[in-house]
């Protein structure tokens, strides 16, 4: 009877809508949720019967159907926060996470670290990331982003780096003195040297024209602080010399003597310490590094790849989702970098709640790759991502589920009247 049958057609109207509005509520509940992304709900009409067979036309629809409730994977706002652990990502990917239940993705990055070092969410859950080497350079192996060294340890210098210019009007025949250093050389230029206990050392490097477009180096450091050295004089550790073309520009360099042998850190721990006046011309450098023009003497830069042990100071992510790790000595080393994983079909994705999703046979698998590589997106530090809710459109879709909700009550009401009257005909 098609009066029964239209009263089925109301159910599923009345099923389809009441459905939706679970949708739309959740949207809404979820409005202030780290990285949620809102969910629409999509309808399919339901075919029951054809009159005509397969001629097409004439055919009978029997309701509708909640087809899928598909999430958008829009961009939420980035919102700015205080704590260096709250990471947002901008474009595509997800958070790659670890615990009880095996792997999950999450856009939501409020994350903080537990008292073993490794960053979590507030649900316990490990993310991970790729991790680094001893000299900080970011790997393929991917583990959980843990702080392991709280303490870095000391290193000698084992290179130092000038930039200098040397006045090409300095005279011939000035004899350098060890007892009269700064009477008795052209130019000096103070480095700090660390041993290989991570100790300071003040060391003074002396520059003496010896020939045209030729100049022989010192470094000298104090006696007390040298192996073997007298107390109150001072010690020499490198020397060497630096040969300029008429150009001005640095043609050579050789280092005849170097050994640093610093008091206190024992027989066997002699240093040797490269110092680097830059590429050269016989290297196939420009030699512009050190010169020797017409001006006057002076140090522009001096660097070394030494230090004392320092502590943990501070942790900070960089654009690209790397995690480094400043020290007290003033070092920062790479602890590890954030993984994304990117999936082909996002919507396919699994929803397990507290904001992770997992894989699903329609969402294929995770590429997992670094931050801005491979069409990911990138990550910021002490922001967070927002949900994607728009409250005033689900407000306004609300408004409509409720009306087609009750559009459909009146198909049930109608039909019911119908077959009241149909009873009625037996009464009478």
């Amino acid at each position: 009877m098609g009066i029964l049958s239209s009263l089925y057609t109301g159910v599923t109207g009345l099923t389809a809508q009441g459905e939706a509005l679970s949708v739309y509520g959740d949207n809404i509940a979820n409005a202030g949720t780290t990285g949620f992304k809102a969910s629409r709900p999509e309808f399919q009409d339901v075919v029951a019967a054809s009159l005509k067979g397969v001629m097409g036309g004439n055919q009978i629809g029997r309701g509708t159907r909640l087809a899928a409730v598909n999430p958008i994977f829009s961009q939420g706002s980035v919102l700015q926060t205080e704590s260096s652990t709250d990471i947002a990502i901008t474009g595509d990917g997800f958070f790659v996470m670890d615990g009880l239940d095996g792997r999950s993705f999450s856009r939501a990055g409020s994350f903080h670290f537990n008292k073993d070092g490794e960053l979590i969410n507030s649900d316990g859950f490990k993310v991970l990331g790729f991790q680094s080497d001893e000299a900080g350079k970011i790997t393929s192996k991917m583990d959980s982003v843990k702080v392991g060294r709280t303490v870095i340890d000391a290193q000698g210098s084992k290179e130092v780096n000038l930039q200098m210019n040397l006045d090409s009007r300095a005279k011939i025949g000035l004899e350098f003195d060890p007892d009269r250093p700064d009477n008795t050389s052209h130019f000096a230029t103070g480095v700090t040297i660390y041993d290989t206990a991570g100790s300071p050392h003040a060391a003074t490097m002396y520059f003496n024209k010896v020939e045209q477009g030729v100049w022989e180096w010192r470094t000298m450091i104090k006696g007390e602080e040298f192996e073997g050295g007298e107390p109150g004089k001072l010690s020499q550790a490198a020397t060497g010399t630096l040969k300029f073309d008429k150009d001005g520009r640095l043609m050579e360099q050789e280092t005849s003597e170097n050994t640093f042998a610093f008091a206190g850190t024992g027989s066997d721990s002699e240093q040797q310490i490269t110092f680097n006046f830059g590429k050269d011309k016989s290297q196939g450098g420009d030699g512009l590094q050190v010169t020797q023009y017409g001006t006057d003497s002076e140090t522009y830069r001096t660097t070394q790849n030494g230090y004392s042990a320092g502590t943990l100071a501070g942790l900070s992510f960089n654009d690209d989702g790397v995690l480094a790790a400043s020290y007290t000595n003033g070092e920062s080393v790479n602890i590890a970098q954030l993984a994304l994983a990117k999936f082909e079909n996002p919507e396919g994705l699994f929803k397990t709640g507290q904001n992770r999703f997992k894989e699903s046979r329609i969402s294929g698998q995770a590429t997992i790759g670094a931050p801005q590589t491979g069409g990911r997106g990138r990550v910021s530090s002490k922001t967070i991502e927002a949900s994607t809710t728009d409250i005033a459109g689900e407000f306004i879709n609300l408004m409509g589920a409720q009306r087609n909700f009750q559009a459909n009550s009146r198909i049930i009401s109608a039909a019911d009247q119908m077959m009241q009257e149909i009873f009625n005909i037996k009464r009478s």
